[in-house]
């Protein structure tokens, strides 16, 4: 009869020890949910900054090389 009660005993521990850390995990993935979805917010931000950049180093690349064009007319004349 002690035997039994002692395992039953054991048993609830190791049910709750298991219920404790089902609820923990559950936090945590939580937790590790909130922060990918802020790193995505955060990449894509990235993304649209990387993409502004490039269209402003285009445009800045287009108007020197219309600038060089215009110095290399004026020294042919």
């Amino acid at each position: 009869m002690f035997s039994e009660e002692f395992t039953v005993s054991k048993l609830v521990e190791k049910v709750n020890d298991l219920l404790s850390r089902y609820e923990d995990m559950k936090s945590q993935n939580s937790t590790l949910r909130q922060e990918v979805m802020t790193l995505k917010a955060q990449n894509e931000a990235k993304d649209a900054e990387i993409l502004k950049l490039q269209e402003e180093l285009t445009s800045k690349n287009i108007e020197s090389d219309e600038i060089l064009g215009r110095i290399e007319e004026v020294l042919r004349k």
